[in-house]
Order: C-alpha cells, then sequence, then structure tokens
C-alpha cells in the first residue's frame, strides 16, 4: 500500500450535481428552484419561523407570565442535610467550602438554610440567609448562626 494508490471505499464519494449549466446538463432552466416566487430568486433568505404568510406558531401561542429580574434565588439546604454532615464528617464550622465540597451549592449560588429535620449537633453555621425556624433550631442546641 502506498500513498499513490490510496482511493475512498467504493460508493462513499458522490460528485454534485451542477445545477444551472444549460439544458443539456438536465439541471439547466430554473436550476430545480421551480418558476417564480422568492424562493426561486438569488438572495432569497428566509425569516426565522415564516410559515409562507401563515400566522407563526411563535404568534398563535398566548403569552403570559413574566420573569422578574430581581429576583433573588437561593439554594435551600435544610437541618437535616447539616446533621448528617456534622455526624458523618465530624464538622462543626459549616461554612461555603463545606457546602461546596459535599455537593450542596456550587460557587456562584447563594445559600439559605431551611428548618426541614432535626438538629441534634451544636455546629457554627454559615449561610447567605436563614429562615426563623431554622436559625431558633440552631441557636436552641448551643450552635451559631452567621450571615454572609
Amino acid at each position: 500500500m502506498q500513498l499513490s494508490n490510496l482511493k475512498p471505499a467504493q460508493g462513499s464519494v458522490k460528485t454534485n450535481f451542477r445545477r444551472g449549466r444549460g439544458q443539456g446538463s438536465g439541471g439547466g432552466g430554473t436550476a430545480t428552484r421551480g418558476h417564480k416566487g422568492a424562493k426561486s430568486r438569488s438572495g432569497y433568505s428566509s425569516k426565522r419561523g415564516f410559515e409562507g404568510g401563515q400566522m407563526p406558531l411563535q404568534r398563535r401561542v398566548p403569552k403570559f407570565g413574566f420573569k422578574n429580574i430581581n429576583r433573588v434565588s437561593y439554594v435551600s439546604v435544610n437541618l437535616d442535610a447539616i446533621q448528617k454532615l456534622a455526624e458523618a464528617k465530624n464538622i462543626t464550622d459549616i461554612n461555603m467550602d463545606v457546602y461546596i465540597q459535599n455537593g450542596l451549592a456550587s460557587k456562584t449560588d447563594l445559600v439559605k438554610i431551611l428548618g426541614r429535620g432535626e438538629l441534634k449537633a451544636a455546629v457554627k453555621v454559615q449561610a447567605h440567609s436563614f429562615s426563623s425556624t431554622a436559625k431558633s433550631a440552631i441557636e436552641s442546641k448551643g450552635g451559631s448562626t452567621v450571615v454572609i
């Protein structure tokens, strides 16, 4: 085998059909574009979503709701998750690094501690926000809450 002998597999390479090169070629005349209309002209490009003059789908479907650009969304972490961390990893100081390492939040997330579950350990918890039940539960067990 030599480089000069290499050929593509039989039937894998197809020659392009040359349109608009005279009647004898089979693709002359209208060059497979049909007769008249915008699509037969040179330089034609359709708008996205254009349905040939029919009312497009994005205009037929009704609009509803809105996006609040001032919304602040938090990743919620419950007390039972904090209790599991305190038991399994023997952690007393829970901060953003702990949330990130254990997959509870990512680096850019804001964390809110919620009051589901029971907390038995006295831990120092750092987060961006606390619910009132979570704050009272943490502080009743001798722990502390720090708002970042």
